[in-house]
């Protein structure tokens, strides 16, 4: 199988997993494709796919963003996504493809054991999940995790949920990408290979709305949270 078409079905499934349970477009393509192309290939593309996936997802949810619960992780993420970028430049490449293996692996785990944290309080904690998230966005383009385990911490409902992270997920899409611009991270590569995912991104993207209503979502997340769990673990171990 050509890089081309490897890049093309785990955008596709990216997206896909995306539509029907809510994360997936970052943490699949970053387990999977660094092999492929290379770790720093693979994160300034996949923030463009993730940017991509989050604006088509916004549209559903934009009436129940909370402003003033976002505001305080906005925040935080500012001051985060510049340090992960940093690192992903300074660091080794197989310290940044073990810590990401860590990263997914734990929050595999997390959410298959259906773990809950404590109901943080106060803006400090806001602040500092905001800058751990932007830190793992910059780096890895996986926020989701801290930001997700907030969420659900502060018991927001479904669709303030949703409706939240994907402003956080896209406030993050936006400075990564612009980060990786400044980084000159953005090369003719990159534009390529997102050129040859998008097609796929839309495709993916437009089948979860049918498959929604033939497939059991929580079965379909346990999945896909084994396999992210067996994929980190892959990339932990090297």
């Amino acid at each position: 199988m050509s890089i081309d078409i490897a890049v093309a079905l785990v955008t596709l499934a990216a997206a896909l997993t995306q539509r029907l349970t809510g994360f997936g477009s970052g943490l699949i393509p970053m387990t999977i494709l660094p092999g492929l192309v290379g770790i720093r290939t693979v994160t300034p593309l996949v923030a463009l796919i993730t940017t991509t996936v989050d604006v088509l997802m916004l549209g559903r949810y934009r009436t129940r963003i909370q402003p003033r619960a976002v505001y305080p992780l906005l925040v935080g993420m500012a001051f985060g996504i510049p340090l992960g970028i940093l690192a992903l430049r300074r660091l080794d490449e197989r310290i940044v493809l073990g810590a990401l293996g860590a990263v997914i692996a734990l929050y595999a785990l997390y959410a298959l054991f259906g773990f809950r944290l404590p109901r943080p309080n106060g803006r400090p904690w806001a602040w500092g999940v905001g800058l751990l998230a932007g830190m793992l966005g910059g780096a890895y383009n996986t926020s989701g995790p801290p930001l997700i385990v907030y969420g659900q911490a502060q018991e927001w409902p479904p669709d303030e949920f949703k409706a939240n992270l994907q402003t956080l997920f896209i406030f993050n899409d936006v400075l990564v990408v612009a980060g990786h611009l400044v980084a000159h991270n953005m090369t003719p590569v990159v534009a390529r290979a997102y050129l040859i995912a998008l097609p796929a991104l839309l495709v993916g993207f437009l089948a979860g709305g049918p498959l929604d209503r033939y497939l059991n979502p929580e079965r379909f997340r346990m999945l896909v949270l084994v396999l992210l769990l067996i994929l980190g673990l892959r990339l932990l171990v090297g």
